[in-house]
């Protein structure tokens, strides 16, 4: 089992930055991508950005480049989602998951998810 907890998430006026976390435990090694999705009321659950857990390979919806960078601290078994120039339809509540499956990123399944983490931007 992976053990996944968000954080990082808050409220921010439109243009502003957040940068959320997703520490990792558990069977680590298992990991092959880590990724974050968000969730919007009323929406479905979307994909946003995913790294694999070595750190070389990301990918990221297209509403989201430039602006938002996904990355992974090796000895901290964490990984980063820095949100910059964010905007009210980013509101959602963000998800960190993870899956020991190869493929792309965007369209694998993800077997272990946190609880989420709620991001606020008023305009």
């Amino acid at each position: 089992q992976v053990q996944l907890v968000e954080s990082g998430g808050g409220s921010v006026q439109a243009g502003g930055s957040l940068r959320l976390s997703c520490a990792a435990s558990g069977r680590t090694l298992s990991i092959y991508f880590t990724g974050w999705f968000r969730q919007a009321p009323g929406k479905r659950r979307e994909f946003v950005a995913a790294i694999t857990w070595n750190g070389d390979r990301t990918d990221y919806a297209d509403f989201v480049k430039g602006r938002f960078t996904i990355s992974r601290d090796h000895a901290k078994n964490t990984i980063y989602l820095q949100m910059n120039s964010l905007e009210p339809e980013d509101m959602a509540v963000y998800y960190c998951a993870a899956t020991g499956r190869l493929g792309i990123p965007r369209d694998l399944k993800y077997d272990y998810w946190g609880q989420g983490t709620q991001v606020t931007v008023s305009s």
